[in-house]
């Protein structure tokens, strides 16, 4: 692995914090195409938290699957408490 790359736990926390943002942002429009007029503060809520955490979560896992630097011989070496 090159001397420059990042971590693979930096890399999956910027990747689920970037997407985030995405999800809550693309759920709670959904919510909107959804519902339409009849929508409600808690529920546009309930609905981009959802989003939030789904997406998140989702590609905080593909990083971590198909990330060479989430290789298990590569969090051995650049992931360690120094």
């Amino acid at each position: 692995m090159r001397s420059d790359a990042k971590p693979c736990s930096r890399l999956m926390r910027q990747t689920a914090g970037i997407f985030t943002v995405g999800g809550g942002l693309g759920f709670w429009i959904l919510c909107r195409l959804h519902y339409g007029p009849r929508i409600t503060v808690p529920r546009s809520l309930r609905w981009a938290a959802c989003g939030a955490v789904t997406v998140s979560s989702t590609t905080a896992l593909l990083v971590r699957l198909f990330s060479p630097e989430c290789e298990p011989q590569n969090i051995a070496a650049y992931d360690k408490k120094k």
